[in-house]
């Protein structure tokens, strides 16, 4: 898991630099972030129903938060096993 990962996601989807997210899409290790980014993507540039897209959005940025709970919930648990 890598928390740049998410961050870079949310980052990129917030200021619209959908050039970015794709090439994240390509780069991260993550399949299901990687899945859900090209779904994303591709709702966005070829569907017209508003509603359809947002809930691509919204599908995308609910797994970037709960992954990104995940992710530091297990380096919290590899520090204290220090």
């Amino acid at each position: 898991m890598n928390k740049v990962d998410y961050d870079r996601a949310l980052y990129f989807t917030y200021h619209s630099q959908w050039d970015n997210l794709l090439v994240l899409m390509v780069r991260t290790s993550d399949d299901l972030l990687s899945k859900k980014i090209e779904q994303f993507l591709h709702a966005y540039y070829f569907q017209q129903d508003v509603d359809f897209v947002k809930a691509r959005l919204l599908s995308m940025l609910d797994y970037v938060e709960h992954a990104n709970m995940a992710a530091t919930a297990y380096q919290e648990e590899q520090f204290h096993s220090v």
